[in-house]
């Protein structure tokens, strides 16, 4: 029997592989808790808005409706009507696919030059670490909007992916930063000495060894490049640099600026595409919220002693724990009150 049991021990007690695809598993694990969850259940819809804008719109955003000007929400207008009839529905609804094209082009451009330039930067010693560890302090202090006012000032109708470019190439310093600092604490661990003493090329390393541990706050910079950009671009689209015939939720405050929609309080106008800008940095703040409670010990550790209050039926919010007697304890308090009775 003892032989058994030591046996069933040693098979629940097996070490899990410590292969790329279970650490790139464990690395995604940070997308299993609740906010993570709503964050991007969320920013899914506005991506399927995106792709299927056109089959969503119930109008083309430029097509003109004389007899329905400055029209409030109705069944046929579901968000009303500008000021030359035009629906605003279908340019939410097309407005989306902009928003969400220069937000992640614009976080995909970022977090590669994030990655190459910060981990490259960690791992390396010497001038050639101290040469990026410099170029990322300069593009710290680089002012990304008046850059981006000034190259679009270049181009008559400058193109959403010009945008996005420019957003990326000014937006990955704080990535580079943050994940030079990781790939310092890592360079020194066990695994990447081995791999070094076994002869692994430097790009294995960085891509086998280093990225998979990485992925938290690869995740988060991408994150909130994707914050930054679309803020960034609806700024842009408001104040007038982007052309207004570009529709995105921007352009369509700046419409609704223009023609007094905030005087004369035609709500249907401005309120939904700021509606939207609200939900979509809630979506990507839940998503950050969910990264932020993997990564950190604490509250990774807080947030599971509430999932396991919350199962044993426990209040989290009480400022008393709550003690719990034992089955058999009530029992034996009745006989003994029944005796003494």
């Amino acid at each position: 029997m003892t032989a058994t049991a030591t046996i069933r021990m040693a098979r629940t007690q097996e070490p899990i592989p410590n292969t790329f695809w279970s650490r790139l598993g464990s690395a995604f694990a940070m997308f299993r808790n609740a906010k993570s969850i709503t964050g991007l259940a969320i920013l899914g819809f506005f991506v399927l808005i995106a792709i299927f804008a056109d089959v969503l719109a119930p109008f083309s955003p430029t097509q003109v409706d004389n007899t329905a000007r400055f029209q409030p929400p109705s069944a046929e207008h579901w968000l009303g009507t500008t000021h030359i009839g035009e629906d605003v529905l279908s340019q939410v609804i097309h407005g989306t696919r902009g928003v969400i094209v220069v937000g992640f082009l614009a976080a995909i451009i970022a977090t590669i030059i994030a990655i190459v330039v910060g981990v490259v930067s960690g791992y390396v010693r010497g001038w050639k670490s101290e040469g990026l560890s410099a170029l990322t302090n300069v593009f710290l202090v680089i002012p990304g909007l008046p850059l981006i006012i000034i190259v679009a000032s270049m181009f008559e109708q400058p193109p959403l992916v010009l945008i996005a470019a420019v957003l990326g190439i000014t937006g990955w310093a704080w990535g580079a930063r943050v994940l030079r600092a990781q790939t310092m604490s890592l360079r020194n661990r066990d695994f990447i000495q081995a791999a070094r003493a076994n002869g692994e090329p430097l790009h294995r390393i960085i891509a086998v060894e280093m990225l998979p541990n990485l992925m938290a706050l690869i995740a988060a910079s991408f994150v909130g490049t994707v914050t930054a950009a679309i803020l960034g671009l609806t700024t842009l689209s408001y104040i007038g640099v982007i052309p207004v015939n570009t529709y995105n939720w921007g352009t369509i405050l700046n419409w609704a600026s223009a023609q007094g929609a905030f005087r004369q309080n035609q709500w249907w106008w401005y309120l939904p595409p700021g509606l939207c800008i609200a939900a979509i940095g809630v979506a990507l703040s839940l998503i950050n919220f969910g990264i932020d409670e993997y990564v950190n010990p604490r509250l990774r550790s807080a947030g599971e002693r509430a999932r396991a209050m919350k199962k044993k039926g426990l209040n989290v919010n009480d400022a008393v724990t709550v003690v719990r007697a034992p089955a058999s304890a009530a029992p034996h308090s009745t006989t003994s009150k029944d005796s003494t009775a």
